[in-house]
């Protein structure tokens, strides 16, 4: 019986740990570490990678701390559209959705496009009529608003061009005196998605990935959140892995996908090929950010190539482990 092991991310990006106050920090740490005990208590029941990694970025997804469902970015023309991913590392079955503006939950749309269709990616209109055919959950626009990231649009448009992800927000700070909660890691400095990689008792691995996208972004643009191979990938026989970052790059090095093929092709370690991406592939192409892995053994990295990612993880029946900074302690 293999030891089950979740990690999920919610984004990586530039430290503001000078700005940060103890109960801001710990906002973030209650958070991850609440949807790690999720995800455990389900694969310690006997539960899937699959089911595992889809509660837990469901969860990340529903949180307002993170760009994903509820505390999405907004577009240019001021609306919301989704992407998420989802894979199954026992048979490589997957499923994705791009552009959605009213689903609830894109990781449950993605979900359902893998199992009730005979497809992997649904887009726009065809993906919202898809998942409410199949009982996915739909809610209006305005779910998916939360005051800061409406502030954030309305200071960086016609300002500032287009903010990777939900980079804007430390951009909106920076133009005015404000009362609310700060972020551990600087948003006008953050690519803002969030995923998770399982690993189950039945030594089946999974990976989800889901994202609002790029503040400000051209609409219709995706990035590689929702794409096989380039944010999100899963292989029994190799490794697990979902990305957070500059999403065109991850795109262009197919960032998951190679991390996977180092360790089928080339022999090396699932350590070796998530360094080698990470340092080496994804800079050479303009790419910041960092991946979450575990492998076919319960091996697990969570590597980035910024100063902060918010991470957290739990293995078997042990407490969750969580972080934020490059210096905390999260060895896996």
């Amino acid at each position: 019986m293999t030891t089950p092991v979740i990690a999920i991310h919610g984004g990586a990006g530039t430290i503001s740990r000078n700005s940060l106050s103890a109960a801001d920090e710990a906002r973030y740490h209650q958070a991850l570490g609440t949807i790690v005990a999720a995800g455990q208590a389900i694969l310690n029941a006997g539960g899937s990678a699959l089911d595992a990694v889809t509660e837990a970025v469901r969860l990340l997804e529903d949180c307002p701390l993170f760009n994903a469902g509820h505390g999405a970015v907004y577009t240019s023309e001021g609306k919301h559209e989704l992407d998420a991913c989802v894979m199954n590392g026992a048979d490589l079955s997957s499923g994705a959705v791009a552009c959605v503006t009213n689903v609830r939950n894109p990781v449950l749309a993605a979900r359902a496009v893998m199992e009730k269709s005979e497809h992997v990616l649904l887009v726009g209109a065809g993906a919202e009529a898809f998942a409410a055919r199949n009982g996915v959950a739909t809610v209006a626009p305005e779910y998916f608003h939360t005051d800061a990231r409406h502030e954030q649009w309305l200071r960086v448009r016609g300002q500032a061009g287009v903010m990777l992800d939900h980079d804007a927000a430390s951009f909106a700070f920076a133009q005015k005196e404000t009362s609310e909660p700060t972020e551990p890691i600087d948003p006008d400095h953050k690519f803002g998605t969030v995923g998770a990689v399982a690993l189950d008792g039945a030594g089946n691995l999974a990976a989800a990935t889901s994202t609002g996208g790029i503040t400000n972004k051209q609409p219709g643009r995706v990035g590689d959140s929702p794409v096989i191979g380039a944010g999100c990938y899963a292989n029994n026989a190799t490794v697990a892995v979902s990305a957070t970052g500059t999403g065109e790059s991850f795109l262009r090095a197919v960032a998951c996908y190679d991390i996977g093929a180092r360790m089928a092709y080339a022999g090396q370690s699932l350590g070796q090929a998530s360094q080698a991406v990470v340092f080496e592939s994804l800079p050479k192409v303009g790419g910041r950010g960092g991946i979450i892995a575990v492998d076919a053994q319960g091996n697990l990295v969570l590597p980035f190539n910024t100063e902060g990612m918010y991470r957290g993880y739990g293995r078997g029946e042990e407490a969750p482990v969580t972080a934020i900074y490059a210096d905390d302690a999260d060895q896996a």
